[in-house]
Parts: C-alpha cells; structure tokens; sequence
C-alpha cells in the first residue's frame, strides 16, 4: 500500500495513480485516546458521518462531521466549516485527513464495525495461544 521507494518523485507518482482501494486506507485519520484503547488502533480510514477534530491549520480545535470524503484530492470536508468567497457565496473548505483526528466513528455499516472489531479478535486468539502453551 505504502510506496516503497525514498524518492518523491516516485512516491508522486505513486499517489496519483493509486488505485481506489488504496486511496480509501490513504484517507486515514488518528483516532481519539478513548477510541484507541477500546479499538486498540491508532487510525482508521475516515468516512462520512464520522465526527472529527481539527488539529492544524486556521480551523484548529474546531469540530464537525464529514460531509465529503474526496477520493482524487485526498481531502476530506467538514460541516461548519466553510470560507467566504468574494461573490459572497459560502465555500467548504477542503482538509487533508492527517490534520483530523477522529471523535467519534460513524457505525452504521455492520462491515466496518467487523473490521473495526478484527484487531481485537486477533489479539484474543494470540491471548489463548499464549496461554495454553
């Protein structure tokens, strides 16, 4: 998923030609502290729904749930969070995911709550294993 190369010409290139599946794991944001230790993960991918925390930029400490998750730009937009134009006209403005970190997840889906839940099982069978031997 992650190139393998040093160089950043090759690592450009790697970006705007990856495929879908790997731009979604690329969209990633740090999890809270509460929802680390619970998940036991340090990030997910962001989806929309989830509520999320500006950590940089002009929008710092400000919160708000994802309206949009932009594949191609690699930029997520949040509700509330917007710039006036000079016509006058409000505009969201685009965040990339490694300035967000997330409060709350969207858990509608029953898939990403199994996947969520994955590292968890994983973790309770090397428990056993480690146990009875």
């Amino acid at each position: 998923m992650v190139p393998k190369s040093s160089k950043a010409r090759k690592q450009r290139k790697f970006l705007y030609n990856a495929p879908l599946h790997v731009r979604r794991k690329l969209l990633s944001a740090h999890l809270s502290k509460e929802l680390q230790e619970k998940y036991k993960r340090r990030s997910f991918p962001v989806r929309v729904g989830d509520e999320v925390e500006v950590m940089r930029g002009e929008f710092k400490k400000r919160t708000g749930k994802v309206a949009k998750v932009d594949l191609k730009k690699y930029k997520v937009y949040i509700e509330g969070l917007t710039r006036k134009k000079v016509e006058g006209r409000e505009k969201m403005v685009p965040i990339h995911p490694s300035n967000l970190r997330i409060i709350n997840l969207n858990l509608e889906d029953k898939k990403r709550v199994e996947a969520l839940e994955r590292k968890l099982k994983i973790g309770e069978s090397y428990g056993e294993k480690a146990q009875s031997s």
